[in-house]
């Protein structure tokens, strides 16, 4: 699979401002290699940094006797953004969007 394959998709999506595909060889390394970065997420060692943290935290809360992580997908809601993360074979994918606001639906 080749690193354009990787990002097609994720070029794609709606409302996408950045994204990061981040090699999980890679969380214990003092930098953090990416296979490709794009938009607001180009070259951003800081988030991607972050984002493994929150990663390897969320991996301590694994049940006991699974095999497998706790979690395939993570979403960090703020303001105006959303960073969504999935994990996929050896690569972490992290795509920032916009954030649209929708009002409560009153019935």
């Amino acid at each position: 699979m080749t690193t354009s394959t990787l990002t097609q998709g994720l070029e794609r999506i709606p409302d996408q401002l950045g994204y990061l595909v981040i090699s999980e060889d890679g969380v214990l390394a003092p930098v953090i290699p990416f296979s490709q970065s794009a938009g607001e997420l180009e070259n951003d060692e800081h988030t991607a940094g972050v984002i493994m943290q929150m990663m390897r935290t969320a991996c301590r809360f694994r049940l006991q006797g699974a095999a497998e992580p706790p979690f395939k997908r993570m979403s960090v809601m703020l303001e105006d953004y959303v960073y969504t993360v999935t994990v996929s074979g050896q690569k972490v994918f992290v795509v920032k969007r916009q954030n649209n606001h929708r009002e409560p639906v009153v019935v």
